[in-house]
């Protein structure tokens, strides 16, 4: 009687990789499209800061946003200066501790930005914070 003591030729063991590339994919595609739903407001050229301020990166502020063509956003919406006023004034009577985080492109006059925070100081924001791009030392 012969038994055999190791692998048979002629077999060899492959691992398919099918399935594997195909949850990759799946994953891959995903993340590409939850990724930029993940910022908030309206893409803008934030100026440059050596030090930013930790507690407002924790808290869930209203984002208002001003583009380079001085368009001014509340999270996706474009607002004119009434419409702004108003949502600003219902926003703030409906959560009045909520943070205001403004997001102003760096090509901005200072004029154009304090506009705006003048605005937001009319509809009953307590404080602005003003959102940079901290530079990596």
């Amino acid at each position: 009687m012969a038994f055999a003591t190791g692998p048979k030729k002629g077999l060899r063991a492959e691992i398919n990789v099918t399935p594997l590339v195909d949850v990759v994919l799946v994953l891959l595609i995903i993340f590409m499209v939850v990724t930029p739903m993940l910022q908030r407001g309206k893409e803008v050229n934030l100026p440059q800061a050596v030090q930013s301020d930790e507690e407002n990166k924790q808290a869930d502020p209203l984002v208002l946003s001003i583009t380079a063509d001085g368009k001014t956003w509340i999270e996706s919406q474009v607002y004119d200066t009434a419409g702004l006023l108003a949502k600003l004034q219902s926003e703030i009577q409906v959560n009045p501790g909520r943070k205001l985080l403004l997001k102003g492109d760096q090509s901005l006059t200072v004029g154009r930005v304090r506009e705006v925070m003048d605005l937001a100081r009319r509809g009953g924001a307590k404080g602005i914070a003003l959102a940079v791009q901290e530079l990596k030392k």
